[in-house]
């Protein structure tokens, strides 16, 4: 699992068939300190998130369970929405 912020959102009115009705967001890495680590890259929203929240993030196939598995043409799905983080 990863860290992430969420900085924006993809439209998209023409995807594959089994994305149709799943939310696409753009996130962006960060390490413990908040600090953006690599390049923004999207995900599949499993969790309701918004612009600005920090986000746990799954990546490879693991980011289909959520979604139920299956032939789902997605390699990151955010899993959980991050109330705080304590040290």
């Amino acid at each position: 699992m990863k860290l992430a912020r969420v900085v924006g959102n993809v439209i998209s009115s023409a995807k594959y068939e089994t994305l149709q009705g799943k939310k696409l967001m753009i996130v962006q890495e960060v390490d413990g300190d908040y600090i953006d680590v690599g390049k923004p890259f999207i995900a599949l929203d499993s969790a309701g998130a918004g612009v600005g929240e920090f986000v746990i993030l799954v990546e490879s196939k693991e980011a289909t369970v959520p979604f139920g598995g299956g032939l789902l043409p997605a390699d990151a799905a955010i899993v959980g929405i991050v109330d705080s983080i304590g040290r």
